[in-house]
């Protein structure tokens, strides 16, 4: 009989990269990495592909805009050719306003430190509706924020979102929080719930995961 910790291991090692570590972001409670996570976060919360998100997010880090200071004193073409060669061209306009904009708020409300929204916030609540302040960032957004920054904010954690919820019930694993993060391996509940996310959005996850276990 097929385990849950057997489920949950398998599907965290072929399919349990965040999408931080795939937009190449060393993540700690430290300015610059969160801010990163931040911009990645508004990226993905486009109707885009992730892999252009994190493409783009690559592109913007490339150049140089990996603090608020650094993309608000970008130019707003600099920041649209750096989205562009990302391929992040539906939205790249747009984006390249709110990231503007998002960038001048977390510089001057949270002096350029997310570590500051942290403790105004105080708890998850709070923590995803001041992220929601963000140009950009809605409900989604949040989430995705939130559910990769629990290793760093562990007082987050278990934060696990419906679309993490419904990935979880899909290779048959629990959907609660206490419950599926007892399953994270080595502790390490970020890639769990990445893993679970990547299921809700594929039928090949699934499968891949049904057939290894």
């Amino acid at each position: 009989m097929t385990t849950p910790q057997r489920i949950a291991r398998v599907l965290t090692e072929r399919h349990g990269t965040t999408y931080a570590d795939q937009a190449g972001i060393r993540l700690r409670d430290a300015p610059s990495p969160l801010y990163q996570l931040l911009v990645l976060s508004v990226l993905l919360s486009a109707r885009i592909s992730s892999d252009i998100a994190v493409a783009a997010a690559r592109e913007l880090f490339s150049a140089g805009y990996r603090s608020p200071a650094a993309m608000r004193d970008a130019t707003w073409q600099d920041r649209v050719d750096a989205l562009g060669r990302g391929h992040y061209r539906r939205y790249d306009e747009r984006t390249a306003t709110m990231l503007g904009n998002g960038a001048k708020l977390v510089a001057e409300r949270w002096k350029g430190d997310l570590r500051r929204l942290h403790a105004e916030g105080q708890d998850v609540e709070g923590v995803t509706t001041l992220l929601q302040e963000v140009p950009g960032l809605g409900p989604a957004g949040a989430s995705i924020f939130c559910r990769e920054v629990q290793g760093v904010w562990p007082d987050l954690a278990p934060y696990v979102d419906s679309r993490t919820a419904k990935g979880a019930e899909l290779v048959g694993l629990p959907t609660s929080p206490s419950k599926l993060a007892k399953l994270g391996h080595d502790g390490d509940l970020p890639k769990l719930v990445a893993a679970c996310v990547r299921a809700s959005l594929s039928k090949d996850v699934v499968e891949d995961v049904r057939s290894a276990v």
